[in-house]
């Protein structure tokens, strides 16, 4: 049997490597991972307490609109509960957006080092990627408008950019929106935005409201610690959204997934706590890498990449063998480079001792 010729060459994502396997491979018992961006904080009280409440109703089959949540977003974001669609995490929203608005031929653009699951989906439907380079690590918005033409359906920014962690601000947001054209689709994928303090940070609900063309994606994965149960959402003009539940599958998000997702939306306290929690813990990281002396890019998320002068191999699996989970930049195409997820205090201290020892030379093996 063949498959279509258009994925033959396509990778398998590779996720950052389970605890459980590092732990056989080395015969570890204890595992520190950095790897996957989680919030190592786990999820609000509220989300274990609606998941235990689900418990008695696992013969039913979840809401396929998700009503309930719908109209909870929408109500939280000041938006119609038309403008709101739920997938299995916002990776599924990306999925539907190529589904929906990209055939054989037409282009995308994105970032050269951006989240793979843009070009993966967009090849999936056939269509032609353009990528542009980022500039110190962040999206370059002027050469990426230049590159719009009658053919591009979709536009995607990831804001902060994954893996580096940059921004583009709200001002270089709103001058690229002026500029695009109206038929091109402008994706704002917002995964990491609850753990954002930067001022300039674009506010993509006002921009939604001036701005047709403009999707938002958003993820309890991330800040709301719900990584597991995936679940996210998109929001833009109803309009798009009618274009993307058609083709969405039924049922695609669960019981479980929808009660804690509506749970975590009423713990304010729990997300503040986290974010106060992601600053202390990128000041910490970010203050020892000066003191080692290693360069990195400016972190908006909970994760921040490091250049550790050093091949990112050699660095990741003698970090392994200590039992330190961390996300190798020769994956990403940043040979001396490591993305580091933003854990518990605790957590930092160790990577910081075991990169140091590694880094000296202590630990890596021949």
């Amino acid at each position: 049997m063949q498959p279509k010729k258009n994925i033959v060459h396509l990778p398998v994502y590779q996720p950052g490597k389970p605890i459980e396997e590092v732990k056989r491979e080395f015969g570890l018992t204890e595992v520190t991972k950095l790897a996957s961006n989680e919030n190592p904080y786990g999820c609000s009280p509220k989300a274990k307490e609606a998941i235990q409440a689900e418990m008695e109703n696992l013969s039913l089959y979840p809401d396929g609109g998700a009503v309930v949540l719908t109209n909870a977003v929408a109500a939280k974001f000041g938006v119609a509960p038309d403008q709101v669609i739920f997938g299995a995490g916002s990776d599924e929203i990306i999925l539907m957006l190529a589904r929906a608005f990209l055939s054989s031929g037409d282009e995308n653009i994105m970032a050269t080092h951006t989240f793979p699951q843009y070009k993966h989906n967009a090849e999936i439907e056939g269509a032609v990627t353009i990528e542009v380079p980022l500039v110190n690590g962040k999206h370059d918005l002027p050469s990426m408008l230049e590159k719009v033409t009658e053919r591009t359906k979709i536009v995607w920014i990831c804001n902060p950019n994954n893996p580096t962690g940059t921004i583009v601000t709200h001002a270089e947001v709103k001058d690229f929106m002026k500029k695009v054209a109206p038929h091109v689709l402008v994706v704002l994928d917002e995964a990491y935005v609850e753990y954002s303090t930067d001022p300039e940070f674009p506010d993509g609900l006002q921009l939604l409201k001036e701005y047709p063309n403009v999707i938002l994606l958003r993820t309890f994965s991330k800040i709301y610690g719900l990584a597991s149960l995936r679940i996210g959402y998109g929001i833009g003009r109803s309009e798009v959204i009618r274009s993307i539940n058609q083709v969405r599958e039924p049922f695609n998000t669960t019981r479980f997934a929808q009660a804690a997702a509506l749970a975590s939306l009423e713990d304010d306290e729990f997300v503040a706590s986290c974010r106060e929690a992601n600053r202390v813990g990128l000041n910490y990281l970010t203050s020892q890498f000066d003191r080692i002396g290693l360069s990195y890019f400016p972190a908006n998320g909970n994760f921040i990449m490091v250049d550790v002068g050093k091949p990112a191999a050699d660095i990741f699996n003698a970090l392994l063998r200590k039992g330190m989970i961390v996300r190798g930049g020769h994956a990403l195409d940043f040979p001396t480079s490591l993305r580091v997820t933003v854990g518990s205090q605790e957590q930092n201290e160790k990577f910081i001792r075991d990169l140091e020892e590694v880094l000296s030379g202590a630990a890596v093996q021949a």
